[in-house]
């Protein structure tokens, strides 16, 4: 057997939004009924996963064909295990790719677009009939990739957390974030409602919208624009920017550290005040999180993991 035809492929799959329905109503026709109820167009659903489960299928014979694969859902990412030597696939929009790249150590990365008619996606270059072509390229190690920065959490009981977008640090819930913030030399306790850590690849997503809020404001006051508002980063950036939401100055709380950047020399330090209910999650996936309550340490740091997508 080549080296090439034992190397495992892994292709990282979603639920459409129908087989999400399915399992929170049993049925199609609950499901049917209760999307009409809300005067949703069920059609579109069922376009969508056909759609999906065609492009799945495509992919599925090619897997069958080189050999060595296996199937994941991305609800089970967390617990997987990759092969240093895994070509990783990721069938779904933007956020699975983004989902998956925080999994891996180094791993070739493709982003496959189900449904290019209804998703643009940034990190989906290619379709699913592209794949046979390109396969042979990817399992020599001769197609091009771009390097992605990723953040990294690291709690006092040494728990980790990555995140190829950003990630969040606050309240579970919607209430205010109690914590101490460090960086470098400058160190104060803040109320807020959270805080974004991004990467480069992250910089056009929350984080712009985090921005564009910010700079609104000052426009509004000072009847100026400001330049460079949500400016995006390179996706190889080597350091992270974050931005405090809504810091409250009070007696036992100030505003003045909101926004920054974390270098490989400048970590990141906060320590939780909060009784309960404090979280960080990373890439909008909050059900994959660290739980950060008073005493515990955050340290956020560029990681030392570098993410290679396919191009």
């Amino acid at each position: 057997m080549s080296r090439n035809s034992d190397r495992k492929l892994v292709l990282v799959t979603r639920k459409t939004r129908i087989e999400e329905l399915l399992a929170q109503y049993h049925t199609l026709d609950q499901a049917r009924f209760y999307l009409e109820h809300l005067g949703a167009d069920f059609a579109d659903y069922q376009k969508e996963h056909a759609t999906y489960q065609a492009a799945l299928a495509l992919m599925a014979d090619l897997l069958q064909a080189h050999g060595r694969y296996q199937i994941v859902d991305r609800g089970f990412l967390p617990n997987f295990l990759f092969g240093p030597q895994d070509v990783v696939v990721a069938l779904g929009q933007d956020g699975l790719v983004a989902n998956t790249m925080k999994y891996l150590g180094g791993q070739p990365l493709v982003g496959v677009n189900p449904d290019p008619y209804r998703y643009d996606g940034q990190l989906l270059p290619f379709e699913a009939r592209d794949m046979a072509r390109l396969l042979p390229e990817l399992l020599e190690d001769r197609r091009p990739h771009r390097a992605v920065t990723m953040a990294k959490a690291t709690l006092s009981d040494e728990q980790t957390l990555y995140a190829v977008n950003d990630l969040f640090i606050g309240p579970k819930s919607h209430t205010s974030a109690r914590y101490e913030i460090a960086l470098g030399e400058a160190r104060e306790v803040q109320s807020s409602s959270g805080i974004i850590i991004s990467t480069g690849l992250g910089s056009t997503g929350w984080m712009t919208s985090v921005l564009r809020g910010a700079f609104g404001v000052v426009e509004a006051l000072s009847q100026q624009e400001v330049p460079g508002a949500g400016a995006a980063l390179p996706w190889d950036a080597d350091y992270l920017r974050f931005a405090v939401r809504e810091p409250f100055p009070s007696k036992h709380s100030q505003a003045g550290l909101v926004f920054g950047e974390v270098t490989g020399s400048t970590a990141l330090e906060l320590v939780s005040l909060m009784p309960q209910n404090g979280v960080i999650f990373s890439d909008g996936i909050e059900a994959d999180f660290l739980a950060f309550n008073a005493g515990t340490h955050a340290r956020i740091e560029v990681a030392e993991r570098v993410g290679r997508l396919i191009v």
